[in-house]
């Protein structure tokens, strides 16, 4: 009985690698038996042929091998009920009613960032990963809605190559570089568009706020399709207080465009985080900087938006033209984790770090104070 009670002990270590939670209190622990030594666990996946299931068995037998007085480690995988999966569900989301998006409520405290730019080619979807990878590194929860539905990349940008596990109607986002990844990408057959109207893609943003389980998140970042239309109204409506970082590049007619994105933040009400210039300069071997696309443009929106909206906009960053960003992109490894010492890595990290420490804001937020 000594011996059981270690290994139960233990498996409450074992965190599941999707819903990031103990094993123990998911119920998925069946069983425990100790026969002279030779320990068989019995483990309860979600779904038939999880897709983390072997990950899943390697740190279960690496943590009962652990114990002392254990020989030999048997995990014996079954699948969890259709009642079971129900439980879960309840367990995860309260109370089984109409899915609501959580980070609208009160209490949340996630910082909500949605990435805008007022015209595509400007980056928007390498910065979006690489601040996701950037803050899941320095120890926060984060994760990843692609709300670029027609023209998502985030899939291939992050190297998501799953799907989300269903738990009857709620989905468990894959985990990829510490972060939690949802797309309409994981759903589309490759090479077939997706041709919605925009209540269809409202209808899929709201599903991806409220039937996905995302557990508690420090920050969520969602990677908006360029301009002013659909999406980005349906992110002011479903996520009031989300806040808009605007990328654009230096050049003054992609200036003029990203300005006009983060001018609608006042029809929104929404604020502005910040700016961030991509395509800054291309760094020369003598050490010299060519501006391909000119200069100024990320300060010229800055400027312009902090006089629109009344209060003040920053530039956090200027993130140079670098070989390694589009080649970390096209293979799935933002280049903060493949190459860090580059040029771009290092301005991205430098932005990941200032919205670490911004928080979310407290604005229409209820405090645990009570007037004396």
């Amino acid at each position: 009985m000594a011996l059981t009670d270690d290994v139960r002990t233990a498996l409450a270590g074992v965190i599941d690698p999707e819903i990031r939670r103990p094993i123990t209190d998911l119920g998925m622990v069946r069983s425990v038996e100790v026969d002279d030594g030779v320990v068989r666990v019995g483990i309860d996946l979600t779904v038939p042929g999880c897709p983390m299931k072997d990950t899943l068995t390697a740190e279960v037998r690496a943590a009962v091998a652990a114990v002392e007085g254990v020989r030999e480690v048997v995990v014996d995988l079954g699948a969890m009920s259709d009642e079971q999966r129900a439980q879960l569900r309840n367990q995860l989301r309260g109370d089984a009613g109409e899915p609501v998006v959580p980070f609208a409520q009160p209490g949340s405290t996630t910082q909500v960032v949605a990435v805008a730019s007022g015209k595509g080619g400007v980056g928007k979807s390498s910065v979006t990963a690489n601040l996701a990878v950037a803050l899941a590194a320095r120890g926060l929860a984060v994760g990843v809605v692609d709300a670029d539905i027609h023209g998502f990349s985030i899939p291939r940008m992050l190297g998501v190559n799953q799907l989300p596990t269903r738990v009857d109607d709620m989905l468990i986002p894959p985990v990829v570089h510490g972060v939690k990844v949802v797309s309409i990408g994981m759903f589309v057959p490759p090479g077939q568009p997706v041709a919605w109207r925009g209540p269809i893609v409202h209808r899929a943003l709201q599903q991806f706020l409220a039937d996905v389980f995302w557990g508690d998140l420090d920050v969520l970042l969602l990677d908006l399709p360029p301009g002013t239309g659909d999406v980005a109204i349906s992110v002011a409506q479903l996520l009031p207080t989300s806040r808009l970082l605007v990328v654009t590049t230096p050049q003054p007619a992609a200036a003029e465009v990203a300005e006009r994105a983060g001018a609608l933040a006042v029809q929104t009400h929404q604020d502005v985080v910040g700016v961030l210039e991509n395509m800054s300069w291309l760094p020369l071997p003598d050490g010299t900087r060519m501006e391909l696309f000119g200069s100024g443009g990320g300060q010229r929106v800055a400027d312009g938006l902090t006089t629109t909206l009344g209060t003040p906009v920053r530039l956090l960053g200027q993130v140079p033209l670098d070989t390694a960003l589009r080649e970390a992109g096209d293979d799935g490894t933002p280049v903060v984790l493949a190459a860090p010492d580059s040029p771009a890595a290092v301005a991205l990290a430098a932005v990941a770090a200032t919205l670490a420490s911004a928080g979310r804001s407290l604005a229409g937020r209820r405090l645990p104070i009570t007037p004396a």
